[in-house]
């Protein structure tokens, strides 16, 4: 598969929707975590991400102009153990819950679909990371409408044991901008995860989404020996 630096990804698309990346840092030592938002919409735009416990969530920056949240509203990160959980909606809660009684992130993502905001049905794609004995492993999921049919859900996980160092994966929601907006496809794109440091690493992503469409924008860095983790937050609205 092709390698890509993300910055030439980021890129690529005026609108990526939701976009989740997830990989090794270079020197092999940290796992590395990227979730963004972007919007068209007042209703999108109008949110910043805030701490929750060892996650995030959404909220309104501006309450009055709030109008429908409930797909815009929701945790995107939480951490359960050694794993740490990402979303672009709320099931998030769904993996949280289901894992933490024994189901395995697949099983849980098969109670579940993709949003009901047609003509969109926007794709639900979702990522892990599972830090064992100084040992990294994650996957990805996107669910789907079948060719944009709400009647049809295609579920699509992928696992990546040991990954290689200075490499991640990168999967969003949208292929392109579009009305109906025309839902990602195939496997997550591999990308390069830059030598820098998280806040290097968080400046560059940010600076290279595009300025108007762009809103929020969540980065970990977690030492895959110890667990112990660092993030930050970028909001447009602030």
């Amino acid at each position: 598969m092709e390698v890509v630096t993300l910055e030439k990804e980021l890129n690529s698309l005026a609108y990526h929707g939701r976009g989740i990346v997830i990989g090794k840092s270079a020197d092999g030592t940290k796992a590395v975590i990227a979730y963004f938002i972007m919007g068209r919409s007042e209703n999108s735009r109008n949110r910043i991400f805030v701490e929750d416990g060892e996650g995030i969530r959404t909220q309104a920056f501006d309450e009055s102009k709030m109008e429908d949240p409930h797909l815009i509203i929701y945790a995107p990160v939480r951490v359960l153990g050694n794993k740490t959980i990402v979303t672009n909606g709320d099931q998030t809660d769904t993996i949280y819950e289901l894992m933490d009684k024994q189901m395995t992130f697949e099983q849980a993502l098969r109670t579940r679909e993709f949003e009901d905001d047609k003509p969109n049905y926007t794709p639900r794609i979702s990522g892990i990371v599972h830090l064992d004995n100084g040992d990294m492993n994650f996957a990805m999921s996107i669910l789907k409408s079948a060719d944009g049919d709400g009647s049809s859900c295609q579920r699509y996980t992928y696992a990546y044991s040991n990954p290689l160092n200075g490499k991640g994966k990168f999967i969003h929601t949208y292929k392109c901008d579009g009305n109906p907006l025309p839902s990602y496809e195939g496997e997550p794109k591999t990308v390069v995860i830059p030598d820098m440091d998280i806040d290097a690493f968080t400046s560059m992503v940010w600076e290279n989404l595009n300025a108007d469409n762009k809103v929020s924008l969540f980065t970990r860095y977690i030492d895959i020996a110890t667990g112990k983790y660092e993030s930050r937050i970028v909001n447009k609205n602030k």
